[in-house]
């Protein structure tokens, strides 16, 4: 996860030298207080997880300490994106890894080598370093297997694997050769297979490992409506924790419950612990989805002016054009539009879609735009209302022509009116043509999963592949990665 998929401890080696060997724990049960730091790390309560972890130093299993500190660094830099923190503790991870190697390989000094570099993967790939990313998975990957062949009942690797089986299995084709030249094999269904093992155990990752099986089946999988549910159901077991509560709104997002995200988001304002800059962005986009523009655009200056990273700020000041736009205000949209093409990186798939439209140098169509959010944030009836009023003079152009079908379909779909959803993606699909816009390839995408749910298997296989077969487009890594997902799961 992912999720996506989001430390103190300068003495680490000494505590390993000082401290006498342990019998392994092939399940890892967390005594009592190291449970309440691990549960304060899960509640994005960072200063107070720290104090607890140093206060435990010669207390607690020293292995599983290592791994609660390890983990409690490496979710505030995620969630934070914060380069400065990162580069602080990028010097520890290197540190306890030397160390680390230096002892006798047993399970579980190969499963915190594999943790650990896994970990670092996770924070290289959020700041845009691939190549560094790449070789710590590869890294990761070596340790699981190596660990996984010393006693394949070692619960806790269960975690690691999994989410390495489920990154290398869902990696766009283009990178494909990449990892097998590396020499790794990836399988959605062998991770989720070993997170739902982890998850049904008595280990204490068992909760972590609950929170990728569903990020996954929500992001990767497109078992959106299960996921949410899921999300809730955990919830419920653990009321008030701000990563589960993060991750649901997300999720709601995804699901076009957009009200209920909301509801959630202010749950997590009133709470204290660490700053959840991205929740901005979240807000910034519900609103711009409801048709609230100046709220929207306060809510996406605020996370421009508090989010340390560079990501998400292209589409940031992107979509606070857009809010300019169809609000008829055209030059405070075209300022806009010009900062987002200086601003930001194009890393994350926002900020390419962003990029991609501003090259074009042309202002989107303010009917099928509001469409288009109304659809996304579960405003069904406002979109069904507003494409009523589209007539064929209002779409000037074949892109306009092509997304007005696309948006068609994409309401019919969550509507569940499955018969016109199918009808109008084809039409999409025959009017893009050639065209690498990613209407196409998501309505393959679409009539794919469409077909899989009716149970005609090799149609779904046909639309997967179609999908697949687009070379260019702004959402190819995701498409691809969910598309030979779909495939895998068609060939069980």
């Amino acid at each position: 996860m992912i999720s996506s998929i989001r430390k103190a401890g300068f003495t680490v080696c000494l505590f390993f030298l000082l401290t006498p060997s342990f019998a392994i724990d092939p399940v890892w049960k967390f005594d009592a207080e190291l449970e309440k730091a691990y549960q304060l790390v899960l509640n994005l309560q960072m200063d107070q997880a720290y104090a607890k972890i140093a206060q435990l130093k010669g207390k607690s299993n020293e292995l599983h300490r290592l791994y609660v500190q390890s983990l409690c660094e490496t979710v505030d830099v995620l969630v934070t994106e914060d380069e400065e923190k990162f580069d602080f503790i990028e010097a520890k991870f290197k540190e306890r890894l030397k160390f680390l190697e230096t002892n006798k390989a047993t399970v579980e000094t190969l499963f915190l080598r594999a943790e650990l570099n896994l970990q670092r993967g996770f924070n290289f790939l959020n700041l845009g370093q691939e190549l560094n990313a790449v070789w710590a998975i590869r890294e990761a990957y070596n340790l699981t297997q190596q660990c996984l062949a010393l006693d394949p009942n070692f619960i806790p690797i269960k975690k690691t694997s999994g989410v390495i089986q489920v990154m290398v299995g869902s990696v766009p084709d283009k990178f494909h050769w990449f990892m097998s030249l590396l020499g790794m094999k990836g399988s959605v269904v062998k991770g989720q297979k070993q997170l739902s093992e982890l998850g049904a155990s008595k280990s204490s990752l068992n909760i972590e490992a609950n929170i990728l099986y569903y990020t996954i089946k929500g992001f990767i999988n497109q078992q959106v409506d299960e996921s949410t549910k899921g999300f809730q159901q955990l919830l419920v077991k653990n009321p008030g924790n701000r990563l589960l509560l993060f991750l649901t709104v997300n999720m709601l997002m995804k699901n076009s419950e957009s009200d209920e995200a909301l509801k959630l988001i202010h749950e997590i304002d009133s709470q204290s612990g660490l700053a959840i800059y991205y929740m901005e962005y979240l807000k910034g986009e519900i609103l711009l989805q409801r048709g609230e523009y100046a709220a929207s655009i306060q809510a996406y200056q605020k996370f421009i002016a508090t989010y340390k990273s560079q990501n998400f700020k292209k589409d940031c000041y992107y979509k606070i054009g857009l809010c300019y736009w169809l609000q008829k205000k055209t030059p405070e949209a075209k300022l806009s539009f010009e900062k987002a093409k200086k601003t930001g990186r194009e890393i994350a798939e926002p900020d390419v879609y962003a990029a991609a439209q501003l090259k074009e140098g042309s202002f989107p169509n303010p009917k099928i735009l509001k469409v288009r959010f109304y659809t996304d944030g579960g405003y069904y009836k406002e979109a069904k209302e507003l494409l009523l009023t589209i007539a064929p003079v209002d779409l000037s152009g074949l892109k306009d022509q092509t997304e007005y079908y696309y948006r068609k379909a994409r309401l019919a779909h969550k509507t569940n009116d499955l018969a016109a959803a199918k009808l109008f993606y084809q039409q999409a699909i025959d009017m893009a043509g050639q065209n690498q816009w990613y209407f196409a390839p998501n309505s393959y995408l679409q009539l794919g999963y469409i077909a899989q749910a009716q149970g005609n298997n090799t149609l779904a296989k046909f639309d997967f592949e179609k999908a697949l077969s687009y070379k260019k487009h702004e959402y190819k890594a995701s498409v691809d990665s969910k598309a030979k997902s779909a495939l895998e799961q068609l060939a069980i």
